[in-house]
């Protein structure tokens, strides 16, 4: 079953500051600390495809993190073996984003891009609680693509049918865990020191880790950054807006484009105001079952499936396709590539710990959000005020007291943005970027959310690890990154 639209719409923001139920601080672990038993494994890639040879594992923890006899968890563990076996270099943690994302789901379908790090040290990845083998939260709702504007008392329905149905209290699947998570697994592992790599919301996790945990961090990757004094969602819809105005001014610029697309951004605007008034149906194939599938088209609802094709750069080079076709009547193109993205989402996210993660860490700030401000963009307010109602009925998470303060590290940084980021801009990344005391900020031409594995930044990644410092380190190899050609018809890009 497909997850609905307010739990996508929850999952597309990544993770959407108050001291809270549980304990704050880094309590120390246990002075004799759980082994970890690894096994072979191979792990497959959502979707299909090639697999990675691993070990796996798994090591039980507290899930309150305060009632160390009470219930335990089980968190799924797997480390990928250096090509180099003679290598003592510190591992690499892979932490990924969403909230929701397995971090073996993501590495086995980036393992060719992590293949110049995996040469000279292993990579540990550790599923985050709540993801993937470690008592995934996820939540199933119903297919409900015809309704256009859910009200919020359907938004609750579902909320609480979520929470109903979840294998593990979410008051304790928040970012101030998880760090305390990796730190067991590092201990239990055997290792002095670690180098981290977060993706998304996995950057806010890997900052966290390098606040409480920093002396045993050589290293830190953060692409797709999210600045470490900041809550997610309040600027989502300008940075959004930002994001799609480059799209629009490359258009303009692009003589192909703009000869196919004319007043592109202007058409849109007209657009958004006709399904405001007339919202559009079709119905497409299900990418899973080739069955019809209903998709209504309200304002809120294309606007949302327009940020979600502004996310990366192959898919943004469809939006001016798309967006020229549904101003002329026809919303299937669209359409069809929404549902295979969506399918594409809940085949990787667990909604349960998503909302766990939005609902304790940033949706309690909301009221900070300037309204008048996000009332002019193409989002406005309709996906804050989703969150907000679905996360009413949420308990209040473990969130440490200092999540949000900035950073003050030691830790050398490398941080990857994308210039054309709709959800974590470059400016966020500039911001934690102050952060470090030894850090390099490199933003990619015309690209989008998350840089791994764009052009030559596999070895870039590698050679920052290896040397341990920005200090000498060259980027230029990414200044002559180009975004995606634009789409121009069923045929593609212009020749």
């Amino acid at each position: 079953m497909r997850a609905s639209r307010p739990a996508r719409r929850l999952a597309l923001r990544l993770a959407v500051p108050l001291a809270a139920l549980g304990l704050v601080g880094s309590p120390a672990l246990a002075a004799a600390p759980d082994r970890i038993v690894l096994a072979e494994c191979r792990l497959k890639a959502p979707g299909g495809g090639n697999s990675v040879p691993a070990r796996c594992g798994h090591l039980e923890v507290p899930e309150n993190p305060a009632e160390p006899a009470g219930r335990r968890i089980a968190l799924a563990v797997a480390v990928v073996s250096a090509l180099d076996a003679r290598s003592r270099l510190p591992p690499l943690f892979v932490v990924a984003g969403g909230p929701g994302q397995s971090a073996a789901d993501f590495y086995a379908g980036y393992a060719q891009a992590f293949a110049p790090t995996a040469r000279s040290r292993a990579i540990v990845l550790v599923d985050q609680r709540g993801t993937g083998g470690s008592n995934a939260l996820a939540c199933v709702f119903p297919d409900d693509f015809d309704v256009a504007a859910p009200p919020p008392e359907e938004i609750r329905a579902l909320s609480a049918k979520c929470r109903a149905g979840l294998t593990g209290r979410p008051e304790y699947y928040t970012s101030s865990v998880a760090v305390r998570d990796l730190e067991a697994v590092r201990v239990a592992l055997g290792y002095p020191r670690i180098a981290l790599y977060g993706v998304s919301y996995g950057t806010r996790v890997v900052q966290h880790y390098v606040r409480r945990y920093g002396a045993h961090a050589a290293a830190v990757v953060l692409d797709g950054v999210m600045q470490p004094d900041r809550i997610l969602g309040p600027e989502t819809p300008l940075d959004a807006e930002r994001a799609l105005d480059l799209m629009f001014a490359r258009c303009a610029a692009t003589p192909t484009c703009d000869g196919a697309f004319p007043d592109l951004k202007a058409r849109f605007r007209a657009l958004l105001a006709d399904l405001a008034l007339h919202p559009k149906s079709v119905e497409v194939p299900d990418p899973s079952t080739g069955v019809g599938q209903k998709v209504v088209f309200d304002r809120e609802q294309f606007a949302g499936a327009v940020r979600l094709l502004n996310y990366y750069s192959v898919t943004t080079a469809l939006l001016p396709f798309f967006i020229d076709h549904a101003a002329k009547g026809n919303v299937a193109p669209m359409a069809a590539e929404l549902l295979l993205l969506s399918a594409h989402l809940d085949e990787q996210l667990a909604y349960g710990m998503n909302a766990a993660v939005s609902c304790a860490e940033d949706v309690p700030g909301y009221g900070s959000a300037d309204r008048a401000r996000l009332a002019g963009t193409y989002l406005g307010t309709g996906q804050l005020d989703e969150l907000a109602v679905l996360c009413e009925g949420w308990p209040k998470g473990v969130v440490d007291a200092d999540l949000f303060t900035p950073l003050h590290a030691r830790v050398p940084a490398l941080l990857l943005s994308g210039e054309a980021d709709p959800v974590t801009p470059p400016a966020s990344a500039a911001r934690a970027a102050l952060g470090f005391s030894d850090a390099m900020h490199v933003v990619v031409p015309g690209q989008g959310h998350g840089q791994l594995g764009v052009g030559c930044a596999p070895y870039l990644v590698a050679r920052f690890l290896l040397a341990g410092t920005t200090h000498g380190l060259d980027a230029s190899c990414l200044a002559t990154v180009t975004p995606d050609p634009f789409v121009l018809g069923p045929t593609g890009p212009a020749p």
